[in-house]
This record gives C-alpha cells, structure tokens and sequence, in this order.
C-alpha cells in the first residue's frame, strides 16, 4: 500500500462562543487515519503564538507531524443553526507554495486540505502532483479568503482540478459549482451530513447512506475524505470506500472509536 499524506494549514475555532480549539483538515484526518492504524504523515502548519499548543494536539494522534513555519493562523468562529453551520472568518492564514511542496514524499497518496480558496495554487497543486495522487477538500475552490461572515462563490481557477483524482465536496459547495460530474475529476464525493453522500465515478452516480448521529459534526468532512483515501490506496472501490468511510465517521462522531 503507498504511504498517507495530508498537506494543509490548522485553524483555531471558536465554536458556540466557547474556548478556542484546534481545528483543520491536519487533526480531524488525523484522527481517522489513527483509528484506522493507517501509515500516513501530517504536513501543517500554523502561526506562532498557536505552534506549541497544536504541535502537542497533533502529536497524541501518534502520527509523524512535519510543522513547517507560520506566521499566522487561519480563524473560523462559528455556530450550528439546526444542521447548518454559519462561519466567519476571523484571520487568513498562509498559502503554500510550490516549494512547500518539495516536502512531501514521493509517491505519496496526499489529501489536500485547504481552509480557504487562498490556501492552494493551481502551481503548488501542480508540483505535489509530481509522482503523488491528489484527493482535494473543495472548501478550496468555493471559499472565498477574506475576514467576515464566509461567503462561497464559483470563480476559483479550473486549473486547480487538472492534477486532482479525487475530489472532496460538502453539500452547499457542490451547489455554488454545480454539474459536478462534469468538472473532469474522476472520482468526486459530494456530502450530505446525516444524509450520507453520493460517489459520481466510472459514469455513475451511486448514494450511500448514514446514519443520523446526536454529536458536534465539526471535522466530519476531514475525517470522510482521510478514511475514504486509505480505503482507495487499499484497492477498495470507490463506493465501498465511501462506505468505510461513512461507518468510520459515525463511529467518531459516537465515540465508539477515538
């Protein structure tokens, strides 16, 4: 089996108005990839005054953790209104470049994890594509990189698409692009909560269910798009990967697994 990756910036959250918390791709796949007793390796990064704090966080996931060097960190303050999620953004964080990407190793499966569409270039996609098969978290196309409450729009670059195999969408950024069978990716997810997902891959369009569970969703998206990897870079097809990736989700969200 290749060896796991994610590459993306963590955040700080404030959910509820309560006590910042780590947030971002980098600890909710993490936790996945750990349930899993997968072999994967986080490459993150965040600001200063946050480093030691989420350095430790990540390390109790037991996975390698590559932190490269902030100078800030990405903010989200939010709050759930029935099942929906209403999000400002509160700071920008880095972008990465094409020379952060020389970090990962080759022939790496990656998942991508931007917070913002600011997060990841068409040109630093492009060089982690190099020997390396990408999965993409479509809040990087959609999410538009600029304090305030978060607005989604559809003007990100197509050229971000050209080197992604998988792609990653929740069910609103699926709405702001639309036609997404027809964006060129091969495998595309698209997430419906409690409502499980759909799998557009080999021509088809397959819905898999879920189960509705009484728990803070934050990071379940992270978790699906990390569980739903290991599962492809074990051969598994993309519907029964998504299954997989469903039950693992649940299992978070019910902590039955941790």
């Amino acid at each position: 089996m290749p060896p796991l990756a994610l590459v993306g910036n963590l955040c700080r959250d404030v959910v509820d108005g309560g006590p910042p918390r780590i947030g971002g791709g980098p600890y909710y796949a993490g936790r996945a990839w750990r349930a899993l007793g997968s072999r994967a390796t986080i490459y993150t990064r965040c600001g200063p005054d946050e480093r030691v704090g989420f350095a430790r966080h990540l390390a109790s996931l037991g996975l390698p953790v590559v932190m490269l060097p902030g100078t800030r960190t990405t903010s989200f303050s939010f709050y759930y209104d029935g099942s929906v999620r209403v999000m400002t953004v509160e700071h920008t964080g880095d972008s990465w470049t094409p020379a952060d990407a020389g970090a990962v190793a080759p022939g790496t499966w990656v998942h991508v994890a931007p917070l913002l569409r600011s997060d990841f270039s068409a040109e630093t996609l492009a060089t982690l594509a190099r020997g390396r098969r990408l999965s993409l978290d479509g809040q990087g196309l959609v999410r538009v990189a600029e304090p305030g409450p978060l607005r989604l729009d559809r003007h990100f670059d197509p050229a971000l698409l050209e080197h992604i195999q998988i792609l990653k969408l929740a069910e609103e950024e699926a709405e702001v692009i639309g036609a997404v069978d027809k964006l060129g990716v091969a495998e595309v997810l698209v997430t419906y909560g409690h409502r499980g997902s759909c799998v557009y891959a080999n021509g088809q369009a397959v819905r898999v269910g879920a189960w509705p569970v009484a728990a803070d969703p934050t990071g379940s998206g992270d978790a699906f798009s990390a569980a739903y990897l290991a599962g492809r870079s074990q051969g598994l097809t993309p519907v029964s990967a998504a299954r997989r990736a469903t039950a693992l989700v649940g299992a978070l969200l019910t902590g039955r697994v941790s």
